[in-house]
């Protein structure tokens, strides 16, 4: 099992304004909103007070202008205890190079790098032209809005940002992740599906629509050793934790030719498949009572794409909570290390651009062990 439960949280100080204050113990009540992010324990998606003027499962609860949502949790006691899990000082990059993959797929235009003169043997700058989405990447909150409202996270409208004579750089931007937060730094724990799935001999293309089922990422949990519900149900989740869900795609993707590669990017929308979890109720209650900070994946979705459902993820993960979905993740050598130290969870930091506006970010990550 993780040896989490054994870090003491409630001697620790935390604020994100600098102010010693002491970490709350009770539970958060629905009802009091603005929440307290330096609570233990949170309500349940079932017992999620309904707001006014927003979907169903909203939990817009940080704050009327909060554009941060559940990054709020990682407040500096949940970072300092996060700490502790640096063990060997071993660090790991957890970014694709920004080249790769070479042809990125729906039409996004791949990453160029130019080399700009300015003294000829002497001084030179470099020019860099990127999609976002284009490499690994964090999905921010304007990326994604709630289908059946049309609203992103916190009731913010496309109108809002885009389009509009009274758009406004600042709402739901990924800046405030940096301004407010500092960044996205935690305890990260990984669940190596892939890893299980050889274990089993369970073969399947990561570029397939295969999906990850709750039940088969509880069954993964418990063959790394891992109870994988939440600390509040008496697992090994804790709150403000970062997940991550190795499903193979970056592996396979080193052992197709680059013509393979460049064929299944060039797929049109409708033939586009990634493997990733599953949309059903059991993922989505189990990803909200968790109170993961962020999650992320090795594939280009983190959810199975498309989706067999009327409704997607994204959805509840981006527009109704604000939990910032990483793709493309490598957890290549990640997942080396945690089976070689027999442990699943490290330090994780992420530095996202700090640009005003912004929709999404590469992520600028390190897994230190």
């Amino acid at each position: 099992m993780l040896d989490s439960k054994t870090i003491p949280f409630l001697d620790l100080s935390s604020s994100h304004t600098g102010l010693k204050t002491t970490m709350p113990v009770g539970t958060q009540d629905a009802n009091s909103i603005p929440w307290d992010p330096n609570n233990t324990s949170f309500p349940s998606r079932k017992d999620l007070l309904r707001l006014p003027d927003a979907p169903e499962d909203a939990a817009w609860v940080w704050g009327k202008d909060d554009c941060c949502g559940r990054l709020n949790l990682l407040t500096p006691n949940r970072i300092r205890a996060a700490s502790t899990y640096i063990k060997t000082g071993e660090l790991i990059p957890m970014d694709l190079p920004t080249s790769i993959p070479a042809t990125p797929a729906a039409g996004r235009l791949p990453f160029k790098h130019e080399i700009k003169t300015l003294a000829p043997g002497l001084a030179y700058d470099d020019i860099y032209a990127l999609n976002t989405q284009s490499s690994t990447q964090w999905d921010g909150f304007r990326h994604v809005a709630h289908k059946g409202s049309r609203k992103f996270y916190n009731g913010v409208t496309a109108e809002d940002f885009a389009g509009s004579d009274v758009a406004d750089l600042g709402k739901g931007s990924i800046h405030h992740w940096r301004d407010q937060i500092g960044g996205i730094t935690g305890r990260g724990i990984l669940l190596d599906y892939r890893s299980y799935a050889d274990s089993l001999g369970l073969r399947y293309d990561s570029a397939s629509r295969h999906s990850i089922s709750y039940g088969e990422l509880e069954a993964c949990g418990k063959w790394q050793g891992i109870d994988i519900r939440p600390a509040s149900q008496g697992g090994d989740s804790q709150v403000g934790d970062i997940l991550f869900i190795r499903s193979g795609w970056v592996h396979d993707y080193y052992h197709r030719s680059e013509d393979e590669n460049r064929a299944l990017a060039l797929r049109s929308i409708e033939e586009t498949t990634f493997a990733g979890v599953k949309q059903e109720e059991k993922m989505v209650d189990w990803l909200h009572d968790c109170y993961f900070a962020a999650v992320a994946g090795d594939a280009p979705g983190f959810e199975r794409w498309p989706t067999e459902e009327k409704w997607m993820l994204h959805e509840y993960l981006l527009a109704l909570w604000g939990i910032p979905i990483g793709e493309m993740v490598d957890l290549e050598r990640v997942s080396e290390v945690a089976r070689r130290e027999g442990r699943w969870t490290f330090f994780f930091t992420s530095a996202p651009f700090r640009t005003i506006g912004g929709i999404a970010s590469f992520l600028n990550a390190t897994a230190i062990f």
